[in-house]
């Protein structure tokens, strides 16, 4: 009976040693989540930011008066301006 008990003392005590080890793992893992899920919040904000800030200097009119005021150019003419559609260069090109 003795060797029993002291069979199942030591059971006990490992069940017990791996109770503790994983509560702490638990803890240890929720904790970096947590800090995860801020970090992740701060890059969201961050890249709607970025996307603002990208459509900002993407605007036409931004665009148009880059190319007019630094780069000397102006808007043709509209006699000047062709506009040619798919159909017609598919229809231009030769088969292959």
């Amino acid at each position: 009976m003795t060797r029993l008990n002291l069979i199942l003392f030591f059971v006990l005590i490992l069940v017990s040693l791996g109770v503790v080890t994983s509560q702490h793992r638990a803890r240890k893992y929720y904790f970096e989540l947590e800090q995860l899920q801020e970090l992740t919040k701060k890059y969201q904000t961050e890249f709607g930011q970025l996307q603002l800030e990208q459509s900002t200097w993407a605007m036409h009119s931004r665009i148009e008066e880059l190319a007019t005021k630094k780069l000397n150019m102006l808007v043709p003419d509209a006699k000047r301006i062709q506009v040619i559609s798919l159909e017609e260069l598919a229809l231009d090109k030769p088969a292959q």
